[in-house]
C-alpha cells in the first residue's frame, strides 16, 4: 500500500451498470468477508494439490472443464505456494488470464497485513494506529469497487497481505485492541494512505495524485530519526539515467544537466529539467523515480547532484509521503502519544467508530 496508485477510475466503478452483481464465495452467506487478489496470472497455478489453467472463457483443473470460477475443498485448499490463507482460496477467470482470490473475514485480513506492513517489535499503541489504518483503507476500498471481482490486492498497489504467517501475539492484542475500528469522514471510511518516511512533513492527497482530501493533508512530523531512510543517497551513472529517460519518450544522449524546476508544497520534486547531447525535456519527479527504481529512489524528496560522470540524488523518506508516517507515527507512540493521538494527528478531521462491513 505504501505505492498505491490513486485513479479516478474507482469513482466511476460507483456507476457502473446496476444489472452487475457481486460474485459471492461459498463463504460469504456465514460472515462478513473482504475479496483480497493474492495473484493475476496467465496460468497456470497449483491451488489444493491440483492444476489450474485458463481454458476458453473459463478454467480447467486437472484438465477437467469447471466453468468461470473454482472453489477447492480440501486440507491444502487454503495453501497457494508456501503461504496459508484464512477463509477460502479460489480462481476466477479474468479479462487476461485468471485472478487467484481469498475471501477472508476482516479481523483476520488486519492481522495478516500488519506484519507485511509494520514491524513487530515496534510500540504497541503504533501497531493498534496501524491495524485501525489498514482495516479503514480495506473497507474504503470495498465500497469503491463493490462491483468488481475483489476488494483490495495483496501487494505494494494497495496493501501487503502475508496471511496466516503474519500471525503473532503482539500482533493479535492489537487486532483485538482496535476490533471494528475504522476511521471515517462524512460517514464512509477514508482513504488511510500511509507511508514509510516523510522526511519532515507529509504530502497532501491533491499535490501527489491531484485530488484533494479533507483529511489527506500536508503536517509537519517530529522524530523521524530512527527510520533507516531518514537521509538516503542513489548514484546513477550517466547512461542508466539516459535509460531510464528514454522510457518516458526523452532521448538526452549524453547527459549534461539535471536540475529541478519545480516542487510541491512539501518540498516534493514535482519536475525536473534534463538535457544532454542529443536533447532535453521535463520528466516529473514521480515518472523518474518510477523507471529508477522505487526502493532505490527512495522518494521524490530530493536534491539532484552531479558526482563526475554520475548523476547523485540525495534525498529524505521513503514512499509517497501521504496520509500516516509509519516512523513518524513510532516515535509519537515512543514519545507516549496514544493510538488515537496518532490518527488524529495524521488523519485530520476524521472519526474514529466502530462499523461493520455490511
Amino acid at each position: 500500500m505504501r505505492e498505491f496508485i490513486c485513479g479516478a477510475w474507482l469513482l466511476l466503478s460507483l456507476f457502473a451498470a446496476a444489472a452487475v452483481t457481486r460474485a459471492a464465495s461459498p463463504d460469504e452467506a456465514g460472515a462478513p468477508l473482504l475479496r483480497v487478489l493474492l495473484e493475476e496470472s496467465s496460468g497456470p497455478v497449483w491451488l489444493g494439490g491440483a492444476r489450474v489453467e485458463v481454458a476458453g472463457a473459463g478454467l480447467e483443473v486437472d484438465g477437467v472443464p469447471v466453468g468461470e470460477a473454482w472453489w477447492p475443498e480440501g486440507p491444502d485448499s487454503q495453501h497457494l505456494g508456501s503461504l496459508e490463507f484464512w477463509g477460502r482460496v479460489g480462481v476466477r477467470r479474468s479479462e487476461h488470464g485468471l485472478w487467484v482470490l481469498n475471501h477472508v473475514p476482516l479481523e483476520h485480513y488486519v492481522l495478516g497485513t500488519l506484519a507485511g506492513e509494520v514491524f513487530e517489535g515496534w510500540h504497541p499503541e503504533m501497531l493498534k494506529a496501524q491495524a485501525v489504518a489498514i482495516r479503514s483503507f480495506a473497507l474504503h476500498r470495498r465500497q469503491r469497487r463493490r462491483l468488481q471481482a475483489y476488494d483490495v490486492s495483496a501487494g505494494t498497489q494497495d496493501q501487503v497481505y502475508l496471511g496466516v504467517a503474519a500471525q503473532s501475539e503482539k500482533l493479535e492484542e492489537a487486532v483485538r485492541a482496535t476490533q471494528g475500528e475504522i476511521l471515517v469522514h462524512a460517514g464512509l471510511p477514508i482513504l488511510a494512505a500511509f507511508h514509510s518516511a516523510s522526511g519532515g512533513r507529509t504530502a497532501s492527497a491533491e499535490e501527489v495524485w491531484g485530488s484533494a482530501l479533507p483529511y489527506l493533508v500536508s503536517v509537519e512530523v517530529r522524530d523521524e530519526e530512527e527510520s533507516p531512510d531518514t537521509y538516503w543517497r542513489a548514484r546513477f551513472p550517466g547512461p542508466t539515467l539516459g535509460r531510464a529517460l528514454g522510457a518516458v519518450g526523452i532521448d538526452t544522449g549524453r547527459i549534461r544537466e539535471v536540475r529541478v524546476t519545480e516542487r510541491s508544497q512539501s518540498g516534493r520534486v514535482v519536475a525536473l529539467w534534463v538535457s544532454g547531447d542529443e536533447g532535453s525535456g521535463t520528466v516529473s519527479g514521480r515518472a523518474l523515480r518510477s523507471q529508477l527504481g522505487d526502493s532505490v529512489l527512495r522518494s521524490t524528496l530530493f536534491e539532484v547532484h552531479r558526482a563526475g560522470n554520475d548523476i547523485l540524488f540525495v534525498g529524505s523518506g521513503h514512499g509517497h509521503g501521504v496520509g500516516m508516517s509509519q516512523w513518524g507515527g513510532q516515535a509519537m507512540a515512543d514519545r507516549g502519544a496514544s493510538y488515537r493521538e496518532i490518527l488524529d494527528v495524521f488523519y485530520p478531521g476524521t472519526e474514529l467508530t466502530v462499523r461493520g462491513m455490511r
